[in-house]
């Protein structure tokens, strides 16, 4: 049976992990009492002070462990009510062998996804840009720029460019960006995409309601039409709690029998 939380807190000494800095071995501590149940969702941690007397540490190695969880997603700090163990999102699989929108996935999915809008423009095309679509510098680009979320619960920034003779009003664009494309039978038929981990800056981390600082993906894609014309240049920032990408390898000609 999990522990309670007075029982994790309570008259008990608390021994911690050892091995590492003070702040790493409560920070391990803590961890481990929220993926085995002992602290659930929502529940309260001590005050910064109680931890610190309960655990015999200093103030400072407190602080210092809880910022951390608060930077991984562990911990949730509310302006004047404490600190507490975040909501754990659903988590969402992605195969990397199909080309599929958001919208798409989550249909598939059977979720209902929001967008909000953060961007619907033509602009001059950056440096990137030009280079990422084969444009000259005075073709200009449509940007659209989306927050994505499913039961209001934020999960990536989509931020796309189009050649503008392509798509020359981004306001048109609804839900799906490849449902538009489809329609003016100009929908990729690959892409090129390159994910790497990253930390989420202020801005993104305010939108996707998660900490400064916390784990992302950063996915980059370049999609083709059946010519070999880029058609699409995506850069997405995903939640790095929320989202798991899913590859399926096979030993290639030559390999191990």
């Amino acid at each position: 049976m999990p522990e309670t939380q007075e029982g994790l807190f309570g008259a008990d000494a608390v021994i911690l992990p050892q091995g590492g800095p003070l702040y790493l071995q409560l920070q391990r501590w803590i961890e481990s009492a929220v993926s085995r149940g002992a602290i659930r969702p929502g529940d309260a941690l001590p005050s910064e002070r109680d931890l610190a007397a309960k655990v015999d540490v200093s103030r400072v190695t407190v602080r210092k462990a809880v910022q951390q969880l608060v930077r991984d997603g562990v911990l949730v700090q509310r302006h004047g009510s404490g600190t507490f163990v975040a909501p754990q999102p659903h988590r969402f699989e992605q195969s990397l062998s199909q080309l599929t929108s958001f919208a798409e996935d989550m249909a598939r999915r059977g979720l209902k996804l929001r967008t909000v809008w953060l961007d619907r423009g033509l602009y001059q095309p950056t440096t990137e840009e030009t280079m990422a679509l084969g444009l000259s510098p005075s073709e200009p680009v449509a940007r659209i720029a989306r927050l994505r979320l499913s039961d209001d619960t934020p999960l990536a920034i989509e931020r796309a460019a189009v050649a503008a003779a392509i798509l020359p009003d981004p306001t048109t664009v609804g839900a799906s960006l490849y449902a538009h494309l489809e329609r003016t039978g100009n929908r990729p038929v690959r892409a090129v995409q390159r994910i790497r981990a990253a930390n989420l800056g202020a801005a993104d981390a305010r939108m996707l309601e998660t900490a400064e600082g916390a784990a992302a993906l950063h996915i980059e894609r370049i999609a083709f039409l059946a010519s070999g014309r880029p058609v699409e240049f995506t850069r997405s920032v995903y939640r790095g709690d929320t989202y798991d990408f899913v590859a399926e390898l096979r030993v290639g000609e030559g390999g191990p029998k």
